[in-house]
């Protein structure tokens, strides 16, 4: 645990929530992905978030079930009270930043370009800074100027919708009965309804899905090896309501053992006994996805050989019902799509014609 990063969280809380409002689609912020992301990085020990609170009183409710200090800067008239959020904010990020030495690492969820001289102090202090925006309210002086900028947007768990036809994105089915996708947007597929001892299954199908995509996010953020025992906190600091008890397991190394057995993730010797290496799998199940999707894909070329990405998740699910991205660590279908290109399985092009990518298999 002493290991780990200390994460200080502040929001600027308008910034975020009007960006949202206006870049996509008029969607309601939702914290959630935020806190899922960082929880990848370290542990979150402060969460503010600066707003005139009588215009937020739903997004208030929720970030208070979040645990986030909600600090409150009232109306006032002009642009004062906007000035007043960034300079409390600004003035309490450096105040922490010397009297908390323990925090690593500041996190600032703004795209306003005013708290750039923030991220370079606190940079100066020798702190890791990320930012999160939304990105088209986001200055482009921003996120260069921190050590790693986070697009709201692109966060797994944010879900655009679409006004036009365009090209897919993965979406978390919000029930058993979500509706089905179209031809033109790429949804998330809904597990069939099981019935029985099958429930079991299911849901440890959906674990598998998580492990995968949580080993993936550590291994991408972290130098160091990722052990059971930072996986296991991971998971928790993701759903605090977590025990591998609730899918059967009489302990976190049974169900990675079981895991392991099903090719989702490979275990190795850890740095101390009983805190087993978690890696995922170089070959095995991904090399037999990657030959699924370019056989799809030659049985679906058109004149030019190319198949438009929209839909093709779909066709997949068809061909092999317990398809999913996620189980291979990949946190979206198009991301599963490059690394099949990467590996020379299929070739994958922008066509600003259909305003949509492009997948063509290369020949075997």
């Amino acid at each position: 645990m002493d290991q780990e990063d200390r994460i200080a969280l502040f929001l600027d809380y308008e910034n975020l929530a009007l960006g949202a409002r206006d870049h996509l689609g008029g969607q309601a912020f939702d914290f959630r992905p935020i806190a899922d992301a960082l929880a990848e990085r370290g542990r979150v020990v402060v969460r503010r978030a600066y707003a005139d609170w009588s215009y937020f009183d739903e997004d208030r409710r929720m970030l208070t079930r979040s645990h986030v200090e909600l600090i409150e800067i009232p109306q006032r008239m002009g642009a004062s009270r906007k000035n007043a959020a960034d300079i409390k904010m600004a003035v309490d990020a450096v105040e922490l930043a010397f009297e908390r030495g323990y925090i690593s690492t500041f996190v600032i969820c703004t795209g306003d370009s005013d708290f750039t001289p923030l991220v370079h102090k606190l940079r100066e202090l020798n702190k890791r800074v990320i930012g999160v925006g939304v990105e088209k309210s986001t200055s482009a002086l921003l996120p260069p100027a921190c050590d790693e900028f986070l697009y709201y947007d692109r966060l797994e768990g944010v879900d655009i919708p679409s006004t036009r036809p365009r090209r897919g994105r993965p979406t978390r089915p919000t029930g058993p009965e979500a509706p089905q996708a179209g031809p033109d947007q790429q949804a998330e597929p809904v597990p069939e309804p099981a019935q029985g001892t099958e429930e079991s299954v299911r849901d440890v199908d959906t674990l598998a899905e998580v492990v995968a995509q949580t080993v993936a996010g550590l291994q991408g953020s972290s130098s160091g090896e990722v052990t059971a025992s930072t996986l296991k906190r991971t998971l928790l600091r993701k759903d605090p309501t977590f025990s591998e008890s609730d899918y059967g397991f009489r302990a976190f190394g049974e169900l990675l053992r079981h895991l392991a057995e099903h090719n989702v993730v490979e275990l190795t010797e850890g740095p101390a006994k009983g805190d087993p290496g978690v890696s995922l799998p170089e070959h095995g199940d991904r090399e037999v996805a990657f030959g699924l999707l370019r056989t799809v894909l030659l049985d679906l070329a058109g004149a030019d050989g190319s198949v438009a990405l929209s839909g093709l998740k779909n066709q997949l699910r068809r061909a092999r019902p317990d398809f999913s991205e996620k189980k291979l660590g990949y946190r979206s279908f198009l991301q599963f799509c490059k690394a099949a290109a990467t590996s020379g399985a299929v070739e994958l092009r922008w066509s600003p014609e259909t305003d949509d990518y492009l997948l063509t298999a290369r020949p075997g």
